[in-house]
């Protein structure tokens, strides 16, 4: 195994707190979800995280099958949800890729062929319940 990048943050004083790293290139104030506090919230940055992640797999798929896709035509949004239910929190998330000038069936392709190599999709699996869509339809995956 090789370690390619090895990134640290720390938070102090929970959902109500601030992250920070260490290197100053992040520093935000946290506010609970829903709560229309001034900060951002884990959840948001999980959707940020997942969604660069899943867009770079995207690139990385269409690399593979030899579709000619640039950044700018691939768009991930990613809608996590903080969920409670009688043993307690949990989150799940829905990812829609958006892929410019990609047949459905293609984009449809290359959203499944990602989450089986994002690295955020393999932490999640089994654990983390999460639905794709290409283009705004389903897509199995």
């Amino acid at each position: 195994m090789t370690v390619l990048a090895s990134e640290t943050a720390s938070t102090t004083a929970g959902r109500e707190g601030r992250a920070t790293s260490p290197d100053g290139k992040i520093d935000l104030a946290l506010s609970p979800p829903g709560s229309n506090g001034p900060g951002t919230n884990p959840e948001q940055l999980f959707a940020a995280g997942y969604s660069a992640c899943f867009g770079g797999a995207i690139l990385a798929a269409a690399g593979l099958a030899k579709v000619p896709l640039k950044g700018a035509d691939v768009k991930v949004t990613a809608v996590v949800n903080l969920n409670k239910d009688d043993s307690g929190f949990f989150i799940d998330a829905t990812l829609n890729a958006e892929l410019k000038g990609v047949a459905q069936a293609q984009a449809a392709q290359l959203v499944a062929k990602a989450h089986t190599i994002c690295p955020y999709s393999k932490a999640t699996r089994g654990n983390v319940a999460v639905k794709l869509k290409a283009n705004g339809e389903a897509v199995e995956g």
